[in-house]
């Protein structure tokens, strides 16, 4: 048995020292954590994230290709980078469509203000991504939050965030429209994703 689970912890109701996000970064500039680690920071703790695998790159790569052209010059497309939700959050979601410039640029990453949507690829990660992350973005007012779950090709929408949870959630497959609320040159089907 583990004896130094995290689940004794939440379990026992301890308390817990929260990291902030400069904490996090000196934490890295020591070599405290690695330099290619796949790390996040939810909540004031380091969370491990899943690797990457080949068709979760392929769809993040189908997305982007799908997603630039449909963006203005006053948006941004960004990639598996970080976002900056509070002091103790600092998750890399697959894909944050944000405006240009956001507020802090270029010295901060974006904050809720600043986000349009963000999308998360999911395979191994689909209970985390439906389940943490998504009440996590919703107690930050992230107005639209899409999972693409490969592992049924469908894609889960969620919207219309109220006290920590999505009051909407709608599951899109084949020639079903996505159509992101807060931009509305966004628009594509499901099976586009997945193609």
């Amino acid at each position: 048995m583990d004896t130094n689970s995290p689940d004794i912890v939440a379990r026992h109701r301890l308390p817990a020292h929260r990291l902030t996000i400069a904490d996090y970064y000196r934490m890295a500039e020591a070599g405290i954590i690695a330099k290619k680690a796949r790390v996040e920071l939810i909540q004031g703790q380091v969370i491990d994230m899943a690797p990457i695998g080949p068709r979760h790159t392929l769809v993040v790569t189908q997305l982007m290709h799908l997603l630039v052209p449909m963006v203005d010059r006053f948006t941004h497309v960004r990639p598996q980078g970080p976002i900056r939700l509070d002091d103790h959050s600092m998750p890399e979601p697959d894909i944050a469509i944000v405006r240009r410039p956001w507020a802090g640029y270029p010295a901060e990453h974006p904050s809720p203000t600043d986000i349009h949507l963000l999308i998360e690829v999911a395979d191994s990660s689909v209970l985390r991504d439906s389940t943490a992350k998504a009440e996590l973005y919703a107690r930050s007012n992230i107005a639209e939050y899409w999972i693409v779950d490969l592992t049924q090709d469908i894609v889960v929408v969620h919207q219309k965030p109220e006290n920590g949870f999505f009051a909407l959630k709608h599951t899109l497959r084949g020639p079903a429209i996505l159509q992101a609320q807060a931009l509305p040159n966004v628009s594509l089907t499901a099976a586009h994703i997945f193609e």
